[in-house]
């Protein structure tokens, strides 16, 4: 079964590569039924008063009559294939340009039927959020429709919202200049502005950019050439239809490098990065060669460029820095300058929506000191809580494609990126249904093609349910370790091995058959029931002999817990020793006995501190307690089976680089920050604490507040170290490992203690490794029964397996 599923992936990525590298860029974006249909209308009388009897487009009209979907629509649909309400005025629009060319008279008829028969699902499930490109256009084709013939009969029930689209319209006409603060303007919907609404040659003459086109849009440009017969104009749609044959996009010209980040950004998201690492990699050196020419170039001011181009920048930040290029924050925080764009943004906060969905995860890679990224985390998290605030009155004008991105700005901004856990992340973006959007549009998005996001979306589920068969196996052999080892029966403190595994399984994106999740997974549940050993179970004279015993590698006099915890200890020593040996031909069970033992030697000074109620000076505290947080001890072993290894680095216990020292530093502090009260019941010291003690007129929420400010800028500091290629410290797969362990540290501490939790962390883990995908159209995913969830935490550990108007208002 799993070499099927490597030969299907195998497959399918092969399929993909070709995809990508042999096409235009342009038609990685999907057509736009609307503005297709508009050039299609276009007669060459237009331009030389003899009238014609077929299109000036004709390929355009053909489009239309190939391109009708089978529930007879045209226009735009989610990922998962279901219409949106774009679809509503796109049909009518190729339904539009087949009638004045009197073909396609079964077209017609099913459009129709569409509209007619859709109409109320869609605008009843969208009522109260009209976007203003809906209510302006949506009641223009209507028009446009009864002017060319055809006869729309809605069903009665949607008389007052039909009427109330319209009246809204009203209200924008008549309060909207044609160009004003309000994007997109007005004219750049000339097409379907009604003919009793006055607007002069002039108005659209003094309004064409330098291409010839009015405001980049095809549908608006077609119809101005319609209405003026300006050869700037017919250019303009000429070199569309030569660049475009097959469908035209919604936007032209495009970014080709925008469109190609766009298809990086979703490679990553679906978890499908490892499969294409060198084709990302030669878009990047390209992508950073330019992007460096350009960094003095001056910024667009006007809304639609500076929505398109803050949506790269910031795309392009993010993605740049993930991969270690020295980019400056000002390559996107430029729009901080600008109190114009800023107060534009705020003002049409709708529109850039998306965009600033973009900039706050950039904001996500913030060194020190770049006050500027603080500040433009701050201006987008406004923002978007702005827009996931709103509650759809009457009174509003929340625009649909807000709501449309609503759940992935809500995502964004509840949980953290360093908080979050890849492989769930790729699960998440996976079952999402926008995960097709590209960027912002004069009418709802720029979407991936149908045919390409059809190909990653199966390419990303066979991969991430390959993943989880993986996951379930492995999961199951570190249980039969743990179990064989008796460190799961050993009747006190937590068993944690599924809690262990999966953390490690999702956040590492490490290849199919690696055994760094073992290794990683198995000294984890050892840290475990060893740390608790110390903690509450044994006599200090039992820890003593214990930690004596790790000191010279030697069981004997050992007995009971002790002597099965240093079995489990040198079965895994040994295991590690080998695998290395096998791959590196490098023995490092020195150094592994060695900081194992520094590990042990800090929970027996912390034992004694606790029995004996000393509380240390705050900075001896943290010396030992950065080290028996055992985070190093995780990483560091693991590490040697990296490729390139840790073997020419000449690692010694107890001296480390500073991106090790910041990787044990932070976990130790989220620790403390959400242990202090169970750790004050059980008179242990914490760091919290014993800042208290140090300062007597502090109170908690200043101390807490004195380490969240320490773990903030220790945050930075090992972001940067981990990212950036000039530290000269470890291997670039062995700093991104230390990444991978500090967000799973954020994941079980920050916002609360979940590790210690029974429940918290049982749907998670269900999705990550039992649950399958929910990519259907409706069907929530199901859920395991509690007896499932109780396994969770059994004696053994064991987790069950889940497989498991101007309108004919006419009753219909």
């Amino acid at each position: 079964m799993e070499l099927l599923h490597v030969s299907s992936i195998e497959a399918l990525v092969k399929e993909m590569k070709e995809v990508m590298l042999n096409i235009d860029p342009y038609s990685f974006v999907s057509p736009s039924a609307y503005d297709t249909a508009w050039l299609a209308m276009i007669n060459p009388s237009d331009s030389n008063n003899h009238p014609s009897l077929s299109p000036m487009f004709k390929d355009c009209l053909d489009w239309v009559v190939n391109n009708q979907t089978e529930e007879g629509y045209w226009g735009e649909c989610d990922a998962r294939g279901n219409p949106t309400i774009d679809s509503l005025p796109s049909t009518l629009a190729c339904v539009i340009a087949l009638k004045r060319w009197n073909i396609g008279n079964k077209n017609i008829k099913r459009g129709l039927d569409f509209v007619q028969g859709k109409a109320e699902g869609l605008l009843g499930a969208t009522y109260d959020h009209f976007p203003r490109w809906f209510t302006i256009v949506f009641p223009g084709m209507i028009e446009l429709a009864r002017k060319v013939g055809l006869e729309l009969v809605f069903p009665s029930q949607l008389n007052e919202l039909l009427l109330d689209i319209f009246y809204k319209r009203q209200r924008i006409l008549e309060t909207e200049e044609l160009v004003d603060n309000q994007y997109p303007p007005l004219l750049s919907y000339l097409e379907a502005l009604p003919s009793s609404f006055d607007i002069s040659e002039e108005d659209i003459t003094m309004n064409l950019s330098g291409d010839g086109s009015l405001f980049q849009s095809p549908a608006a440009t077609a119809c101005a050439f319609m209405a003026t017969g300006k050869e700037e104009c017919l250019s303009y749609l000429q070199s569309l239809v030569g660049r475009c044959a097959n469908g035209v996009p919604p936007t032209y010209p495009m970014d080709e490098e925008l469109i190609k980040l766009c298809v990086v950004n979703q490679l990553q998201r679906f978890g499908l990065a490892d499969h294409f690492t060198h084709e990302i990699e030669d878009n990047l050196a390209r992508l950073y060669r330019n992007f460096n020419s350009r960094e003095l170039v001056a910024k667009p001011s006007n809304d639609q460029d500076v929505a398109i181009q803050l949506h790269k920048d910031s795309l392009a930040f993010r993605i740049l820095r993930m991969h270690g290029y020295n980019v400056s924050p000002w390559s996107f925080c430029w729009f901080l300058n600008n109190q114009q764009v800023q107060a534009h943004i705020e003002e049409n906060y709708e529109y850039f929506s998306s965009t600033m969905l973009n900039v706050y995860r950039a904001t996500d890679l913030m060194f020190p000191g770049e006050y500027e990224v603080e500040e433009a985390r701050s201006f987008s998290r406004k923002v978007l809580e702005k827009v996931t605030l709103l509650k759809g009155t009457k009174d509003n004008k929340e625009n649909f494609r807000s709501m449309g991105l609503k759940k992935m700005m809500e995502h964004e901004l509840r949980f953290p990126w360093i908080a979050r856990l890849d492989h769930l992340e790729h699960r998440t973006w996976i079952e999402e249904i926008n995960t097709d959007i590209l960027w912002e549009g004069k009418a709802s998005f720029h979407r991936l093609s149908p045919i390409l996001n059809e190909k990653l979306m199966q390419l990303a589920v066979v991969n991430f349910e390959f993943r989880q068969s993986i996951y379930k196996n492995e999961l199951a052999e570190v249980k039969r370790w743990s179990r064989n080892r008796g460190l799961s029966d050993m009747g006190f403190g937590r068993e944690k091995t599924t809690y262990c595994y999966f953390s490690i399984a999702s956040s590492i994106p490490l290849p199919y058959d690696s055994d760094i999740r073992m290794i990683i997974a198995k000294s984890a549940v050892l840290i475990t029931v060893a740390d608790d050993f110390y903690d509450m179970e044994a006599s200090l004279d039992e820890l003593n002999s214990l930690t004596a015993a790790i000191g010279r590698w030697d069981a004997n006099g050992l007995s009971g817990h002790s002597k099965t915890i240093f079995d489990a200890l040198d079965d895994l020593v040994r295991e590690i020793v080998e695998k290395v040996l096998q791959q590196q031909g490098t023995d490092i069970t020195i150094f592994l006995q060695q900081i194992w033992y520094e590990t042990f030697v800090s929970w027996l000074v912390e034992a004694k501190w606790s029995r004996g109620g000393f509380l240390p000076p705050m900075d001896e505290y943290l010396g030992t307690g950065i080290v028996s947080i055992a985070a190093h001890t995780i990483v560091l072993p693991a590490s040697f089976l990296l490729n390139p290894s840790l073997t020419d680095c000449k690692i010694r216990a107890g001296e480390y680089e500073t991106v090790t020292k910041l990787m044990m530093l932070i976990p130790r502090l989220l620790n403390d920050i959400q242990s202090y009260q169970k750790e004050q019941e059980e008179g242990k010291m914490n760091y919290v604490l014993l800042y208290l003690k140090e300062n007597p007129g502090a109170d908690i929420e200043d101390s807490t507040a004195y380490v969240r400010e320490i773990l903030d800028k220790k945050w930075g500091e090992f972001l940067q170290h981990v990212l950036m290629d000039g530290f000269r410290e470890l291997p670039k797969p062995c700093k991104l490992l230390h990444l991978s362990i500090v967000k799973v540290f954020q994941m079980f501490f920050h916002s609360s203690n979940r590790y210690d939790s029974n429940t918290e962390m049982l749907q998670d883990i269900q999705k990550a490794i039992y649950i399958p995908l929910n990519v259907g159209l409706s069907s929530k995913p199901p859920v395991p029964d509690q007896q499932e969830y109780q396994t969770i935490n059994s004696p053994c550990g064991r987790l069950s397996e889940y497989e498991g108007s101007q309108i004919k208002l006419a009753s219909s």
